[in-house]
């Protein structure tokens, strides 16, 4: 366990930020993954890293603010956090962020306070996302299990057991045996990444119609220039990393004026600490008019209304049904996770990289192609095995992207 944890973390300097000799590296963790940050910071320190900082969280401390703290203090972001999270973006320092919370910490905490929390800090920490957003320097998300989130992974073993269970399950999605040769076999899977989202490009579709059995029957219309981005992205500079990992996905931006119709959600979503299940949206000229939940539909409501953008659309992602992570059978309860087992959409903010010349547009710019902008970006997952979806290039003709779950080109 110890070697293919070290493993791990050498994966995540070495593929997932490409770490150079002399950068720093801000790493985020949750204090319960303290092992496995030393783990990232003693690997960027033997890539030649200048400094190491460390932000840490706390789901326990998280959850008693949200419930006990003076109200004023959700419309407040101090300057020191500003400054510390801006100032970092500015220097295009290398940002990995370990994933690992409990999938329940909000539960039963007031929706206007996470809002409100949500807001000052996208008003306040604006530079830092638009930085990684924007791809100005490299960052990557991975996860390590904790045992509150692992018991919800796997509720029928005890906690030892289920942290075993849970570290497996994660380092087969990161392709981590134990041989030593996680890296090459990312590159391999890079690279056929890559051969796919080529395919896509050279389509130059109009519009994506996604129907199942579910009820979903969505037209997306795509911008003109869109790009489809694979797992791996680069800097302006050509620092190559990561963003997620693990990552199975090819995406786009869909115009954010251009999709109608009725989308349903194949899994649940885990969003600000809580569950909402069985929910699905109707959406009229890209806005989403309106939703219902079978439980956390009031989390479901805060999400998307948190800012204007937030009620349209900024990702189309295209996972096979059968991909390695859909085939291990285990609902992760982590959008990391269960993003690269099945199809999905996000609403709120797109990816600048996924329009011809995006990265160097003003926001107004990218506005004006049909890119979406908001403080949010929640990914929710409509991948299903009967999943269709044609795409309509603009000479008319219609391709089936994908049959029963999978890629049809």
């Amino acid at each position: 366990m110890e070697n293919k944890q070290k493993e791990y973390a050498n994966l995540l300097i070495e593929i997932g930020l490409s770490l150079q000799p002399g950068q720093t590296l801000l790493i985020q963790s949750p204090v319960e993954c303290a092992h496995f940050a030393r783990l990232c910071a003693s690997a960027a320190y033997d890539a030649g890293c200048r400094e190491v900082v460390l932000s840490w969280s706390d789901d326990r401390l998280t959850r008693e603010r949200y419930l006990r703290a003076a109200d004023g203090v959700f419309d407040e972001v101090p300057e020191w956090r500003r400054r510390f999270f801006n100032d970092y973006a500015a220097a295009r320092v290398p940002r990995l962020v370990i994933d690992a919370t409990d999938p329940e910490t909000l539960r039963g905490v007031d929706t206007g306070r996470i809002v409100r929390a949500q807001r000052a800090a996208g008003e306040a920490l604006e530079p830092y996302y638009h930085a990684y957003m924007n791809n100005d320097a490299p960052w990557c998300i991975a996860a390590v299990p904790i045992p509150s989130w692992a018991k919800k992974v796997f509720p029928d073993k005890s906690e030892d057991e289920a942290m075993a269970a849970l570290w497996n399950a994660i380092f087969e999605t990161v392709r981590i045996t134990g041989d030593g040769q996680s890296a090459a076999r990312w590159r391999a899977h890079l690279a056929t990444l890559k051969a796919r989202k080529d395919k896509l490009n050279a389509l130059r579709f109009k519009s994506l119609h996604y129907t199942n059995s579910l009820g979903t029957d969505l037209t997306i219309e795509l911008p003109e220039g869109h790009l489809w981005a694979a797992g791996n992205g680069a800097t302006p500079k050509g620092q190559p990393f990561v963003a997620n990992m693990p990552t199975e996905e090819i995406f786009t931006a869909p115009h954010r004026m251009g999709i109608n119709g009725v989308v349903y959600a194949a899994l649940p979503l885990v969003d600000n600490g809580n569950i909402i299940d069985g929910f699905h949206f109707v959406i009229r000229e890209g806005k989403i008019v309106a939703s219902h939940a079978e439980r956390g539909g009031e989390f479901l409501e805060a999400a998307y209304t948190v800012d204007e953008g937030a009620s349209r659309f900024g990702e189309v992602a295209l996972v096979p049904y059968d991909s390695p992570i859909s085939n291990q059978g285990i609902l992760y309860y982590n959008t990391l996770f269960d993003e690269n087992a099945r199809c999905h959409l996000a609403f709120g903010e797109a990816y600048p990289e996924c329009l011809e010349g995006g990265n160097a547009m003003s926001r107004e710019e990218l506005k004006a192609h049909g890119l979406n902008w908001s403080i949010n970006h929640v990914d929710f997952m409509v991948g299903t095995a009967d999943l269709s979806i044609v795409g309509t290039t603009h000479d008319g003709r219609e391709i089936p992207v994908f049959i029963d779950g999978n890629f049809a080109l």
